[in-house]
């Protein structure tokens, strides 16, 4: 680990394999979109715009618009056939472009989008810069050494600053929407008395699915655990949104009660390209930068049968360290200083 002198900081090398699972889990929510809603559901016609895709202004470049209504289908598929190369984590500089393309056309010209396509549109902008300086061959790769990236007269200290300051507005940004989501419902009565759950899960089209009801109906009925149900979210989602403030050991702890509050959206709303776009945000906004998944490139390469590749050090070009330890929240890994 490099040593901080008194006239720098030192910054973390950004690219480690949660970043990657984050990119996979937003490829997955658009492709899960694409698969499971045909092009007559995507484009549904709208009251005074007529049928899809809807393309005025800066859509006009999106996949659906530039080849027109008539080949939506044919789009569709191809669009799936990218994001499942992006969700495999092949190249990441190569594939960080077309995934930002796709999903801006999606969520700028189908009928209906949701907050969550309007997310991912956003964090995949966000991370072009990030990933077109992203030196691996694979995202669930560990993040590269520091002196592999850094080097004397070399670009990689600014590629890496540009990535931190990307990544880090990128956590602002989810924690806004956090913040929003969690103050915001606070003016609704129905939200401040703890009773809105009970409306939602006896909603027609968003309520709780059939096999779930009898066991929604008997919490839902019941003062103590309806309201339960109203205000954990809430003071998940505010935690969220105030996470930044706290230390990242907290922050860890966080990620599974976020996850935990989307995977009940998911099953109860039927809301799953919406809940796993927000997954992939709260990565993004809790996990450290750099941080690594235990195992994960190990567990690629045997899966493609590279048990007998060359180890790092042993001379092979490009080769980098593996790491299957979480970074100690006191020690991150360095890329280097950068100079006031």
């Amino acid at each position: 680990m490099l040593t901080s002198r008194p006239s720098s900081i030192s910054v973390a090398v950004p690219w480690g394999s949660w970043l990657g699972l984050a990119r996979t889990l937003l490829a997955t929510a658009t492709a899960a979109t694409l698969v499971f809603t045909d092009a007559d559901a995507l484009f549904t016609p709208l009251l005074g715009r007529g049928p899809g895709p809807h393309c005025t202004g800066l859509s006009d470049i999106g996949a659906f618009c530039l080849a027109g209504p008539e080949h939506a289908d044919l789009v569709r598929w191809a669009c799936v056939a990218v994001l499942l190369v992006v969700a495999s984590g092949w190249r990441p500089r190569f594939t960080a472009l077309p995934h930002w393309w796709i999903a801006f056309s999606v969520s700028t010209s189908v009928s209906i989008p949701d907050g969550g396509e309007q997310v991912n549109q956003v964090l995949t902008l966000l991370l072009v810069p990030v990933l077109l300086a992203d030196p691996r061959r694979w995202h669930w790769q560990p993040s590269p050494p520091g002196d592999r990236v850094v080097r004397p007269g070399g670009r990689g200290m600014v590629l890496v600053a540009t990535a931190v300051v990307l990544l880090f507005a990128i956590r602002l940004q989810v924690a806004g929407i956090y913040f929003q989501a969690s103050v915001a419902k606070l003016s609704k009565a129905e939200w401040a008395d703890g009773t809105v759950m009970y409306y939602w899960l006896n909603h027609h089209s968003f309520g709780a699915p059939g096999w779930l009801q009898p066991v929604t109906d008997a919490l839902v009925n019941q003062p103590v655990s309806v309201a339960l149900l109203t205000w954990t979210p809430l003071a998940i989602e505010f935690a969220l949104a105030v996470s930044l403030l706290l230390r990242p050991a907290v922050r860890w702890w966080l990620l599974p009660f976020g996850v935990l509050l989307h995977v009940g959206i998911a099953v109860l709303m039927g809301l799953w390209s919406f809940s796993l776009a927000m997954m992939a945000a709260q990565v993004l906004l809790l996990v450290p930068m750099g941080a690594n998944l235990p195992g994960s490139w190990r567990a690629v390469r045997d899966l493609v049968g590279r048990r007998g590749a060359q180890q790092p050090g042993e001379g092979a070009p490009g080769a980098v360290a593996e790491s299957t330890e979480r970074p100690k929240e006191d020690e991150p890994v360095l890329a280097g200083q950068l100079s006031h």
